[in-house]
């Protein structure tokens, strides 16, 4: 006797197959589900919304799929279900158990597929460590994430160590349960290309035939963006835009100002940590929404901005942006070091005033998933009298700090909410829901730019 079935997840685990066999095996997939059958389980319709191409270099994910702690999709993303996957392989090899990516880990599992290489899975994929792809295994990942706003293609692009024997290829169809149109499922479908960057750049010929046509098309990009690239060139020019995060950036300076030139190229792109300043950028213009501070916004002519050590692009495009509203010219950047990276940056007004900003970097017992996340900002200024003093802080310690340093003056302190929705799926998420050139980000990014030119960047 039939019985209720609970909804349906996957469609299609990953399932190996050849380059050629690619679209004719996703048709397949949705000829076998585009009716109820019995009534056993719904009819589910492919993705229909948008492409979205992620170059994955980071091999952590695919090694866990590969010992068959990680059963999802290779979507590219630290989620929560990787992040489970980790636990369970770090518990699996006596590693510490952070459920975060780390080298011990990483050489651990290199070390652990070199041994499986050409042999069969020998894991218990039944055991409890053992993660399954399940609505409620460990939380949803970006693929539940993803597909309940917009189902779509996703085509994964893998680089992998070791000798160039070509491309291997997957398909794979995922559902979430709560994006279903009367008692049709709607589906994202995978598509995922491992190899060496050689091999994947001898197909790169044919990867934008395999993006939905007539519909937009994304591609992010987790390593430096750089038109030199072959690989990047052809998809750019593909895509209707690149997606990329400055927050893992290797080397900040050069890949921003790398950055700035693919948007001066007319390259439209799309920075995950740019969205990470909204509340901050927010909070500052409403500081001078009442009409008594309005006038003071022209006095400002002090800054002050701590960050998280590590990686100084959030701080750096903050000051960017803020410039840019302001009208200030950069005109000099000192490099003082020290414990906190002190970095001085001046700037001249319209009207010929002098501002002065400080960029410290502060160190941290316990950093964030962000690298560098902003924790404290002030704006005061010289002028004693002037009602412009705003400190903004994300937690108690960087509020201290600054209003430690106000002065005299009374200052308007606001704390910026903790905000859980910063880590790179869920931004991907909403980024996913618009394309195009963001003119704010392009004209503070040129002032950006042009701090890191006097730097010598």
């Amino acid at each position: 006797m039939a019985t209720k079935s609970a909804p349906i997840v996957s469609l299609q685990p990953p399932k190996d197959i050849s380059i050629d066999e690619i679209e004719s095996e996703l048709s397949q997939i949705w000829q076998s589900y585009s009716s109820d059958g019995d009534g056993a389980y719904p009819a589910a319709t492919r993705a229909a919304t948008f492409s979205l191409v992620v170059y994955e270099p980071e091999e952590t994910q695919q090694l866990l799929a590969v010992l068959g702690f990680y059963t999802g999709p290779i979507d590219g993303i630290d989620g929560p279900r990787t992040s489970w996957a980790l636990e369970a392989a770090q518990k699996t090899f006596k590693l510490p158990v952070t459920g975060k990516s780390n080298p011990e880990t990483v050489a651990r599992l290199r070390e652990e597929v070199a041994k499986k290489r050409g042999q069969a899975v020998t894991l218990d994929i039944n055991s409890p460590v053992i993660p399954q792809y399940a609505q409620d295994a460990g939380g949803a990942g970006v693929a539940d994430a993803i597909a309940a706003a917009n189902p779509c293609r996703i085509l994964a692009l893998c680089p992998m160590a070791g000798e160039d024997e070509g491309v291997t290829a997957q398909v794979s169809a995922y559902c979430p349960v709560q994006k279903q149109t009367g008692n049709s499922l709607i589906c994202c479908e995978y598509i995922t290309l491992r190899g060496t960057e050689a091999a994947i750049e001898r197909i790169a010929g044919m990867l934008p035939a395999l993006l939905i046509g007539d519909l937009p098309k994304f591609l992010w990009w987790k390593a430096t963006p750089d038109l030199e690239n072959s690989l990047f060139k052809r998809l750019s020019e593909s895509c209707n835009s690149i997606i990329i995060d400055s927050s893992h950036f290797n080397d900040p300076a050069a890949e921003l100002l790398q950055v700035q030139s693919l948007l001066e190229s007319g390259i439209p792109i799309s920075d995950l940590n740019w969205r990470r300043l909204a509340a901050w950028q927010e909070l500052s213009a409403e500081a001078f929404d009442p009409p008594e501070r309005r006038a003071s916004i022209k006095e400002i002519d002090r800054v002050t901005l701590d960050y998280e050590k590590g990686n100084p692009t959030q701080p750096l495009m903050y000051l960017g942006w803020l410039a840019s509203r302001l009208q200030w010219q950069p005109v000099s950047h000192q490099q003082e070091g020290g414990d906190y990276d002190i970095k001085r940056i001046q700037f001249m007004a319209a009207d010929g005033r002098q501002i002065e900003a400080e960029l410290a970097a502060i160190p941290t017992a316990d950093s964030g998933d962000i690298p560098g996340d902003l924790i404290a900002l002030r704006l005061t200024s010289t002028n004693m009298n002037a009602d412009c003093c705003t400190v903004l802080c994300s937690e108690t310690g960087g509020c201290m700090r600054m209003e430690a340093g106000g002065g005299a003056q009374s200052c308007r302190i606001q704390q910026v909410t903790p905000l859980f929705d910063q880590k790179a799926e869920n931004l991907l998420g909403q980024q996913l829901q618009r394309w195009g050139r963001d003119r704010l980000y392009e004209e503070s990014m040129a002032v950006t730019a042009a701090i890191l030119k006097l730097a010598g960047g």
